[in-house]
């Protein structure tokens, strides 16, 4: 299993939003006087603060046999180890399952990419290289 490298200013930003999006709340809560309304808050928390903190703390992937996995709070992907092209180093913005922006690109199939950001990018590579030695790797 490897986990996301995360960048400091990310995890900073995710935890000043969630305990914005508690603080609204807690601000709110006394004015709800009807039951809906508190029903409403508790989604909001859940969606607002509770969703971005388990992004921040469960994003992992992990390479086995067949597959690399990606998993990313409620998210998962599964590559097929053999349908891995090439390992790429990136610094993309695009959103993805990865909590840092020292990226690596990992395209797959005939057209798909999946960008990750493992702490140990070079065990990361090994590790999908020893089950696929068909893997390019480029940019290092």
């Amino acid at each position: 299993m490897f986990r996301s490298k995360v960048d400091p200013w990310l995890a900073a930003v995710i935890l000043i939003s969630a305990l914005f999006v508690l603080g609204s709340v807690a601000v709110v809560w006394p004015r709800a006087a009807w039951l809906p309304g508190k029903f409403v808050m508790v989604a909001v928390v859940l969606l607002g603060s509770g969703l971005p903190l388990w992004l921040l703390v469960s994003t992992v992937y992990r390479v086995d046999e067949t597959n690399l996995t990606i998993q990313s709070g409620p998210l998962r992907w599964r590559i097929p180890l053999q349908s891995i092209r090439a390992v790429e180093p990136s610094r993309s913005w695009i959103s993805s399952p990865a909590l840092s922006l020292d990226r690596l690109c990992i395209h797959h199939g005939r057209v798909g990419q999946a960008l990750v950001s493992p702490k140990q990018k070079q065990a990361f590579i090994q590790a999908l290289q020893q089950r696929n030695p068909q893997i390019r790797v480029q940019g290092f």
